[in-house]
């Protein structure tokens, strides 16, 4: 029986999907697997028996993912589950910014007491008017899961649409409306619209992405927003961009205390996938991910480690975790052969600096060849996948 540990409450709805032969543990030092949403894990010291972790969400800079690639543990994400839910609160960023909604609503609680309160209206609306979105240019950086369904909805609302996205996935280009314009300049997406939104991940060449270069580029009077990761837009040079004018409004949703409170910025306290639907969907997938892994050996949506997958485990399967380097492969199968094992099937992946070997035997693996396997310079962690189902 396989046990798995919650770092943050996930929807039942998914946990279910566990079955019986799985257990929850209080305990993670008992866990092959790992449930997380938002729970920091880089100071955390990982069991030797965990093998993966499922991040029940998009964003994984929560989680130690070299340190886990080097000690053979899967880290998996899931994309695309919370995509609806984003995607509805990006429209609802760019009409909370084009027309003073908040600003209006806060005016009438203030007022409320006020028995002239509906003549009155009448003669302060004017300040809360805005502008309509349909008509306007929308500039969308990243189009994946959520990114495509953004540029769709925003043409069905009138909008016309760019998207600069330089990895566009043959997936997310059969999805996108042929009314989007995709771009591969990014700097086109600066200078011709009115309304940006972003939707990429944070990495190295991503931070800070929104800067002072970027916001030069911009038309007088933008609206930017982030519903992303707050470290894609340098704060510094954001303000300065709004006190000249370039940037109209900011819509993110992630408070700090240089835009909380911020007279042009409209800071949303991290809702974007915060939906029942969005947990349940991210619950769902989480535990599909980590079944098939544990279950199959099967590596599919990992931040970590390549795709990899051959299909259910009807013979006995062992996986490999090891260094990219030449002559890899043949260590393993020489290992085999010379154990007196015959190769039915095999498949190895590469992703960076790491890969994953996926080898199906005609009899089972013994000890021995596990240690021989292990032995091998550059193997970070040998499993054998389903010899008996208790998580060996």
């Amino acid at each position: 029986m396989y046990q798995y540990h919650c770092l943050n409450a996930i929807a039942r709805v998914g946990l279910k999907g566990f079955g019986k032969e799985y257990k929850e543990t209080d305990d993670i030092r008992k866990a092959e697997a790992v449930l997380v949403r938002s729970a920091k894990m880089h100071d955390m010291d990982l069991p030797e028996k965990l093998l993966c972790i499922a991040r029940a969400g998009a964003g994984v800079n929560n989680i130690p993912l070299d340190t886990c690639a080097k000690k053979g543990i899967v880290v998996f994400n899931t994309p695309g589950a919370n995509a609806n839910a984003v995607m509805e609160m990006t429209i609802a960023s760019m009409l909370l910014a084009s027309r003073d909604i908040i600003g209006g609503v806060e005016w009438v609680r203030k007022n409320a007491g006020d028995p002239e309160i509906a003549q009155l209206t009448e003669k302060t609306k004017k300040k809360f008017a805005g502008t309509e979105i349909a008509g306007k240019r929308l500039g969308i950086i990243g189009l994946g899961a959520i990114g495509v369904r953004v540029a769709n909805a925003a043409r069905h609302l009138g909008m016309e649409v760019l998207g600069y996205d330089p990895y566009l996935s043959i997936d997310a280009a059969w999805n996108l409306s042929r009314d989007v314009r995709h771009i591969n300049d990014i700097s086109e997406i600066y200078a011709k619209c009115d309304i940006i939104t972003l939707h990429i991940p944070a990495t190295d060449d991503t931070k800070g992405i929104i800067g002072k270069d970027a916001i030069a580029k911009m038309k007088k009077g933008v609206i930017l927003i982030n519903l992303a990761r707050d470290v894609l837009v340098n704060e510094k040079d954001l303000f300065q961009g709004i006190g000249s004018g370039k940037i109209a409004r900011y819509v993110t949703d992630f408070p700090t205390p240089a835009v909380a409170g911020h007279d042009h910025c409209l800071v949303i306290p991290h809702l974007g996938a915060s939906t029942e639907e969005s947990e349940d969907n991210c619950a769902v997938m989480a535990v599909l991910e980590t079944k098939n892994y544990l279950e199959n050996g099967n590596i599919n949506n990992s931040v970590n480690y390549p795709a990899c997958d051959m299909g259910v485990c009807v013979k006995p399967r062992v996986a490999i975790f090891h260094e990219n380097a030449p002559g890899m492969l043949g260590q393993f199968t020489k290992a085999i052969g010379d154990g007196g094992h015959n190769i039915s099937d095999l498949s190895n992946k590469s992703r960076g600096d790491v890969a994953y070997t996926l080898i199906d035997l005609e009899k089972d693996i013994e000890d021995k060849l596990i240690a021989k396997l292990e032995k091998i310079k550059g193997v970070f962690r040998v499993r054998v996948v389903r010899k008996t189902l208790n998580g060996k």
